[in-house]
């Protein structure tokens, strides 16, 4: 049967565009559908916006800090408004460089939804489109809690548009995207709350990673409520009251929703042409990213693993590598390095301690914490956290965390350390850069003392 592509692709994220334009590359006749925007979640609803948010507030600190180096600063106001019209500056040109970009590698760009009919064909309003290879990449979508008075409150996709800042807000979730804009409100200024179901933030991250984060962040005027979870919203005028599973009632003046995101799969026909999906609605591929309906594939947060953007283009590279390049090729989900862009910010790669312990048993444990040597003289009241996890059988390092300035960035470099299977002799033998934050990671030398097990009491 003769199609009208090689690959369609759904959904124009960065994971959708960047497969789609390899594909293309390779003289494949290739399309994308998107309903929104091109540039998907990362450019216009997640990470890009976001990072230039955190960019903007911190310069709260800097100004702060720069009275310590002998600056007289004078009076400073944020113009939020003026920030956001920034942002959508640079958002309107991201989206015109994908659009170009997939214009280069003689990609289609169709406007509409795209909902699957069968295994070949994909309708968009009253068309049809055939394709020999179909990939969903529709990405996730934020969810809110089936509570009453759930309309009331915003999410992240809002939250990046707000045209004012509220004077408080509460923050629900615990994840990286509630520490992240409870850092970016906090610092422009909002008396910033935030309720999680467990004592800590970031679950799934190190323990001893989530605590520091939690107290850095109290630091910073950052309330927390810890063991609670929303039973209900009201509005009364201008102020919002939220009633609390404590039973407690916060009043507030804006309240946003950081509960997670789901799979975006509704309503894309996947059901109706075989398409297995797991019990969160997620679509269940292989290896290679093949969905159970063999021509169909799907990449990035719509399959639910590890939800990043540069995964989601790994694994639609490797597509277009395996189909069209006689490159076969899967996605390592192995030792990725992640952030969270808090203030302070995060990086980690490799295993927890916690993860590391249920794997290999005994563990060895290196940590630091120090005041950054730019505070010694601003007089901030913050500390570096690092963690080394290493298996004392074989020596290699397993996990590598960091809470601080530049965490993210440092963290990158370790990966390739952490992917290639360096072992901590070989941290232990690099020459540090001094002074620099970083050299702390290649002269850590003493192992965190085992705790020796109390006996039991007397019965």
């Amino acid at each position: 049967m003769a199609y009208d592509f090689d690959l369609l692709t759904i959904g124009a994220g960065s994971g959708g565009v960047a497969g789609t334009r390899r594909a293309g590359s390779y003289g494949a006749r290739t399309a994308i559908i998107e309903s929104l925007r091109v540039g998907g979640t990362c450019v216009l609803r997640g990470c890009v916006p976001k990072k230039l948010l955190v960019y903007g507030a911190h310069f709260a600190e800097e100004f702060e800090d720069a009275a310590g180096f002998g600056w007289e600063v004078g009076p400073r106001r944020l113009d939020w408004a003026r920030l956001i019209e920034a942002k959508d500056r640079e958002l309107d040109r991201l989206h015109g460089i994908y659009l170009k970009l997939l214009e280069g590698s003689k990609v289609r760009v169709i406007d509409g939804r795209g909902v699957l009919v069968d295994a070949h064909t994909v309708a968009v309003g009253d068309q049809r489109f055939t394709a020999e290879r179909i990939m969903i990449a529709t990405g996730g979508w934020p969810t809110v809690p089936d509570i009453p008075g759930k309309e009331l409150g915003i999410t992240s996709n809002e939250a990046l548009d707000l045209k004012r800042l509220p004077r408080r807000i509460l923050i629900f979730g615990g994840g990286y995207i509630a520490v992240e804009f409870a850092g970016i409100f906090a610092a422009a200024g909002v008396e910033v709350h935030v309720a999680i179901r467990a004592d800590r933030v970031l679950r799934g991250f190190d323990g001893e990673l989530r605590t520091h984060l939690q107290d850095e962040l109290v630091k910073r005027g950052i309330r927390f409520h810890t063991g609670c979870w929303p039973i209900a919203v009201d509005r009364a005028g201008e102020v919002y009251r939220v009633d609390l599973s404590t039973g407690a009632v916060l009043e507030t003046d804006l309240v946003m929703f950081a509960t997670g995101r789901a799979p975006n799969t509704k309503g894309l026909g996947l059901e109706r042409v075989g398409v297995a999906l797991d019990a969160k609605g997620a679509i269940k591929v292989d290896e290679w990213q093949r969905t159970s309906v063999p021509n169909i594939y799907a990449v990035g947060d719509v399959t639910d693993r590890l939800n990043l953007t540069p995964v989601a283009i790994a694994e639609a590279r490797s597509i277009a590598e395996t189909l069209f390049n006689d490159n076969p090729m899967t996605m390592d989900h192995a030792n990725v390095a992640t952030a969270v862009f808090s203030q302070p910010p995060l990086g980690t790669v490799g295993l927890t301690e916690e993860q590391a312990t249920a794997q290999f048993g005994k563990v060895d444990v290196y940590t630091t914490r120090f005041k950054p040597m730019k505070h010694t003289l601003s007089g901030r009241d913050e500390r570096i956290f690092m963690k080394l996890v290493v298996d004392p059988a074989s020596d290699r390092v397993l996990g590598c965390h960091m809470i601080g300035p530049d965490a993210p960035e440092i963290i990158q470099g370790l990966a390739i350390a952490i992917k290639c299977g360096a072992t901590k002799k070989q941290f232990d033998s690099t020459v540090g850069i001094h002074p620099s934050a970083a050299e702390e990671f290649v002269t850590m030398r003493d192992k965190r003392p085992v705790p020796v097990p109390r006996p039991a009491a007397a019965q």
